[in-house]
């Protein structure tokens, strides 16, 4: 496939899952994360089977955000595909003793940095009138379970704001989609719990999706003919029935 993706979030997870699934196929890959040290390290790795450009910033910086999306060399200047990765949740506490440092990081990164991305990047698609951006959203995005409130509200703005792009990108061909996965064994936890042993204990009993399960449904969204756009989809592991029930004996 002769086509440029940009992946934010890519230094672990569902976003450098992605950068391999890609890679497979050789996709030029434009890796973008805080951490330039995992960067370099996945950029190595990867070359190997495709060319890799690699920006280090943080979507929740509006002017840097641009600023490296601008920057990008002639031989990645064109973006064919913009998988709107970067997220997270952090904390799980009831609404009236909720951390607004915390309700400030998931607005920040989970839906003002997913909208600084897509503003770099979109008017080169409508110019183009092709492209095709798939936002990360989540299974909290389609259901608010106990003390999910503030991060289940990020994730509700990420799909009405997939859908409002959808209408809009329309007229231009360019497609649109969302990705919503339920539990998937990542870093995720480590972040929300912020290190506390408990995150180790949110995977235990039971089989949850991996990186690579969510980052092969990505490429198969991607790799669509023309005329077909997968504009949704929600992925459970199968022990998982909603955001509440999960078997932990299977």
């Amino acid at each position: 496939m002769n086509k440029t993706a940009l992946i934010t979030g890519a230094t672990s997870g569902i976003g450098k899952a992605t950068a391999h699934e890609f890679a497979k196929y050789g996709i030029k890959l434009i890796l973008c994360g805080r951490r330039q040290e995992r960067l370099d390290t996945i950029q190595k790795a990867l070359s190997k089977q495709t060319d890799v450009h690699t920006l280090n910033f943080d979507v929740r910086d509006k002017k840097s955000t641009i600023d490296a999306i601008s920057s990008l060399p002639k031989d990645f200047k064109t973006i064919d595909i913009l998988i709107n990765n970067a997220g997270n949740a952090h904390g799980l506490d009831p609404i009236q003793t909720g951390d607004l440092d915390d309700w400030d990081a998931m607005m920040d990164i989970n839906v003002k940095g997913l909208l600084y991305v897509s503003k770099a990047v979109i008017p080169q698609m409508t110019e183009r009138q092709s492209g095709h951006i798939i936002n990360i959203g989540s299974s909290a995005g389609k259901e608010v379970y106990p003390k999910g409130n503030v991060y289940c509200g990020s994730k509700h703005a990420v799909l009405a704001i997939t859908e409002g792009m959808r209408i809009d990108l329309n007229p231009f061909g360019i497609k649109v989609s969302a990705v919503n996965p339920g539990l998937v064994e990542t870093e995720f936890s480590q972040v929300r719990f912020k290190g506390d042993a408990i995150a180790d204990s949110v995977y235990k009993g039971y089989k949850a999706l991996q990186a690579e399960d969510v980052a092969e449904v990505i490429y198969f969204a991607i790799s669509r003919p023309a005329h077909v756009n997968i504009a949704d989809v929600l992925m459970f592991c199968t022990a998982q029935a909603s955001s509440t029930i999960v078997n932990k004996d299977l």
